[in-house]
């Protein structure tokens, strides 16, 4: 399995899983969050892959970090200078241009810790398909 292909399907499990997150928290979401929820799985099944005994604690800041962060400049793209209104933040305390606040910031921090799962588990699968493809050639 090429790398492409690998990364093609954490991306795509990510863009259903961030997806389906919103729907269930907020009734619908935009498809710019799959595009986000695709990248921020990527990020996180590479450094956890390279970082395999980091803690916990400094995995979920890693996806903390991250998905701020991109939430960031996917909301200064998508909502200030689109001006598509995917969400606004901006009634929420400490907010920054409506893009991120604290509040959020602090459920990815826990939202990171089934995504350390999922990125386990899609790690084993992965190697498994590359082991079968490698046997069957």
């Amino acid at each position: 399995m090429s790398k492409l292909k690998e990364y093609a399907a954490v991306f795509s499990v990510g863009a259903i899983i961030y997806s389906l997150i919103e729907i269930v928290s907020r009734g619908y979401t935009h498809w710019t969050m799959a595009l986000l929820g695709g990248i921020v799985l990527i990020l996180m099944y590479q450094h956890f892959n390279d970082y395999p005994e980091e803690s916990l604690f400094k995995k979920c800041l890693f996806g903390c970090i991250t998905i701020t962060c991109l939430e960031f400049v996917t909301g200064c793209i998508v909502n200030i200078l689109l001006g598509w209104n995917v969400w606004d933040y901006s009634e929420r305390h400490f907010d920054l241009f409506g893009q991120i606040c604290p509040w959020f910031s602090t459920v990815w921090f826990f939202v990171t810790i089934p995504a350390v799962y999922v990125c386990k588990y899609l790690n084993v699968i992965i190697a498994l398909l590359k082991k079968e493809l490698a046997q069957s050639v």
